[in-house]
């Protein structure tokens, strides 16, 4: 499977899960809304992220990531369309030439406001902007808390499955304690996520 045929498979998965778990109890027209949003803000993130690569051996499209974070708050049944969508943009500030001004005229101000929550601020060295992630958590909104956590699993899933190809197995462990730390203190957000959570940090770094 080449990467265009895993991106399209990924976004076909995100709509089954949506149709699942997200939209089964929706009236129609506000299913046709919502996926109508989530496409519209998905060929927004995709431009944007379109000249990045994961760092996996495969070099994947970036926008596989914002993807699976979608998947995975469908999954576990979070349906609400502010923080599907924040969690499909929410690396287009921090990565991108994106700015706040431009999300909020494209999807609006809270939107916006749950990127931003979870954005690092670049011109801060690495480790400040990592113990920031640590510290601010637990004052997170409820909206950005799901985000981050979803992000979380996301990446430790990528490093059991599809690891950067220069990562030791010592930085796979240090980026496994520094998310728990971050997870810790989003603890109460959502007992399906930090499960999830919990249950791959106990997998076996090779």
């Amino acid at each position: 499977m080449n990467n265009k045929e895993r991106a399209d498979l990924l976004a076909q998965e995100m709509v089954a899960n949506l149709n699942y778990n997200v939209l089964k109890e929706a009236a129609e027209d506000e299913k046709h809304q919502l996926i109508s949003l989530l496409f519209k803000v998905l060929a927004f993130s995709a431009e944007k992220h379109r000249t990045q690569t994961r760092k996996d051996i495969d070099k994947s499209p970036y926008i596989n990531h914002p993807i699976a974070l979608a998947n995975i708050l469908a999954q576990r049944g979070v349906i609400d369309e502010n923080v599907l969508c924040a969690a499909i943009l929410h690396d287009t500030i921090e990565d991108t030439k994106t700015t706040a001004d431009e999300l909020r005229k494209h999807f609006g101000e809270k939107i916006t406001s749950i990127v931003l929550e979870v954005s690092d601020d670049k011109s801060l060295d690495k480790e400040v902007r990592k113990q920031l992630q640590i510290d601010h958590a637990a004052s997170l909104s409820q909206e950005a808390k799901l985000v981050k956590l979803a992000d979380k699993i996301a990446n430790i899933t990528d490093i059991i499955n599809t690891p950067p190809v220069k990562w030791t197995k010592e930085r796979k462990q240090d980026y496994f304690a520094w998310a728990k730390a971050v997870v810790d203190n989003l603890r109460g957000a959502h007992q399906g996520l930090e499960k999830e959570f919990d249950d791959l940090f106990k997998t076996k770094i090779s």
